[in-house]
């Protein structure tokens, strides 16, 4: 159990009843936001956090899991990756750069809960269009706030990711151990479909780019690639057109024909959420994919697990997954520092070494990071290149897939 333990006078299994800090500093009382309306994380292990409410008034339940990045909360909480889960940040304040229109990874917060140390009433940033908590409250985001992050994480680390749920609505202890120890394991969800675009639709704009400026050289004439999305952050779209891609995106499920229609340059296999052994039609897609044997394909995080799968490996899930914009990944003679959103990952020994190279290993616990075909011009990166946010050391694995298709035209 996570610091002192009070045990209250309850009949069901017990509950594990962690006190947390819940003073306001004069700012917040100065703002004039309701600062005093309790809330509750319970894990499914019994333990449960004390703190208060912010964002929208609920209960919600989720995976819970943590990143240690120091910036880039609103990309965090729009990216589809996340979709099920109940984020704890480890930075110790939320909300200092407020929210604005072009960081949204999605149109809106996708995350299914917010798990904070300190909140800023205030945007000290000359980006931001808004706050980021009547933003929350107005998508209908659940959080918590007055959590002592770091003992969460630590007990995260400990034990591993684990289901939770948040509630600002005063229900008791024992009805929430109920409802989040009926909740459904992250392992086997399929929750690609759940995000994946109902419609193909084109893809050519760059809204960053007044902000990020990392223009490459354009073709005379684009690249014509077709994204899979199984939850693809706009980021991924943007870094593929500022390399020269058009791109038309299709959904989750789309069909070998489907793709073909198009008639793509290159194919790429995007980002998600949930088990990537779960996303049997993206699996399926991408065994008939490798058929076309130079068609280019890259993937990027559940993409690349996908691709893995589809050339007969196996995935396993992560104690407590990658989360966070500093994790060193490397191949011979080179290290990048790159950003991680993953739960899940590759058995290296399970991959076929006559068909597929290892090209990067995380270095810090030595998972596989990054995979190549060593016979057709297909490879995969468990991290994500488009960073958004994070280090920029990996965005040349853009240029890597535009180099393999230009070498087909």
């Amino acid at each position: 159990m996570i610091g002192p333990v009070e045990r209250p006078a309850v009949s069901h299994p017990s509950v594990a009843v962690v006190p947390q800090p819940q003073a306001d500093s004069g700012a917040q009382r100065a703002s004039g936001a309701e600062t005093t309306v309790p809330a509750v994380l319970l894990l499914a292990d019994g333990t449960l956090l004390r703190g208060l409410a912010f964002g929208a008034r609920g209960t919600v339940v989720g995976e819970v899991v943590f990143n240690t990045g120091m910036t880039g909360y609103q990309e965090v909480i729009t990216d589809p990756s996340y979709s099920g889960q109940l984020v704890a940040f480890t930075y110790p304040e939320l909300g200092n750069t407020g929210v604005n229109s072009q960081d949204l990874e999605a149109s809106r917060p996708q995350v299914r809960g917010v798990i904070a140390r300190e909140l800023s009433p205030l945007a000290s940033s000359w980006r931001a269009e808004e706050t980021l908590e009547p933003w929350l409250r107005r998508h209908g985001v659940v959080g918590i706030r007055g959590v002592d992050t770091r003992a969460l994480v630590r007990h995260l680390r400990e034990g591993g990711a684990i289901n939770g749920i948040i509630s600002s609505e005063g229900l008791a202890p024992t009805e929430l151990l109920r409802q989040v120890r009926a909740a459904p394991s992250m392992a086997g969800l399929n929750l690609a479909a759940g995000v994946s675009t109902k419609e193909p639709y084109h893809w050519s704009s760059l809204c960053s780019a007044g902000f990020d400026t990392r223009l490459q050289p354009q073709p005379a004439t684009p690249y014509r690639v077709v994204a899979i999305d199984f939850g693809i952050k706009r980021a991924i779209l943007e870094r593929l057109v500022a390399h020269g891609c058009e791109v038309t995106v299709l959904a989750a499920d789309a069909s070998l024909d489907e793709v073909l229609s198009q008639r793509p340059e290159g194919v790429f296999l995007s980002n998600g959420p949930g088990d990537p052994a779960a996303v049997s039609s993206g699996i399926a897609l991408a065994r008939e994919l490798l058929l076309q044997r130079h068609l280019p394909l890259f993937g990027i995080c559940l993409g690349h697990q996908i691709l893995g799968l589809a050339l007969g490996g196996h995935t396993y899930k992560l104690g407590y997954g990658h989360r966070g914009l500093n994790h060193p990944c490397g191949s011979p003679g080179t290290v990048e520092i790159t950003s991680q959103n993953h739960g899940f990952a590759l058995d290296a020994d399970s991959l076929p070494t006559d068909r597929v190279r290892i090209t990067h290993h995380n270095l810090n616990d030595r998972t596989v990071a990054a995979l190549a075909m060593v016979d057709q011009p297909v490879f995969g990166v468990q991290y994500h290149p488009e960073a958004s946010p994070g280090p920029h050391d990996s965005d040349h694995h853009f240029q890597r897939f535009t180099a393999l298709m230009a070498q087909r035209r």
